[in-house]
């Protein structure tokens, strides 16, 4: 938080999402679902002539994570591909592709992820608004309490994505510099992912 500005948190149920061509369909579908069920939507291509190039529309999107005004967004293009290489290249994104509804819940409990790129050719929309609702009602670490180390084990690989600086990394013989470990305890029996 800087100065008086608060970051919109997926828990106050706001989201930010933009689509280029090929994707905006599937947005329109997931953006009244979430709308329909209480969200704040912040769309950053609310008409089909506000859509850019997919990379442009994924630097968009990134710049409000990166600038702290949004805890979440989603991202929708052709195959989903693009437009997360395009947010991964923004600061602070944590981006991920997801086909899946456990790929979704995966990215945001598991990664930490704080975008998610889906893809308009390959998702239907009902498949795409449960994966946003996996995405961006669950957090690090949900579902996972009973896993021993899972938090700080997940929390570690975040950290050092979100602080990894290459030269250093290059400098340090393409190690980590300082790495932090936690011990990850076996995995529950009774754990479905």
């Amino acid at each position: 938080m800087e100065g008086n500005k608060i970051m919109k948190l997926a828990k106050d149920r706001h989201v930010v999402i933009g689509a280029d061509f090929a994707g905006f369909a599937l947005k329109e579908a997931v953006k009244s679902h979430l709308v329909e069920n209480g969200w704040n939507v912040k769309d950053l291509t609310p008409t089909h002539d506000d859509t850019d190039m997919y990379h442009r529309v994924g630097f968009l999107v990134g710049s409000q994570i990166a600038e702290r005004e949004y805890e979440k967004a989603l991202l929708f293009c052709g195959s989903g591909m693009g437009i997360h290489v395009a947010a991964s290249k923004v600061p602070h994104v944590h981006s991920a592709v997801c086909e899946s509804v456990t790929t979704a819940l995966r990215a945001a409990t598991a990664n930490n992820c704080n975008v998610m790129a889906m893809g308009g050719f390959y998702i239907a929309p009902r498949l795409g608004r449960a994966m946003a609702d996996a995405f961006l009602g669950h957090s690090l670490g949900d579902g996972y309490e009973n896993w021993d180390g899972f938090y700080d084990y997940h929390r570690i690989g975040y950290d050092e994505c979100e602080n990894f600086d290459y030269e250093a990394y290059r400098a340090n013989g393409f190690r980590v510099v300082d790495p932090r470990e936690a011990e990850l305890g076996p995995e529950p029996r009774d754990l479905a992912f």
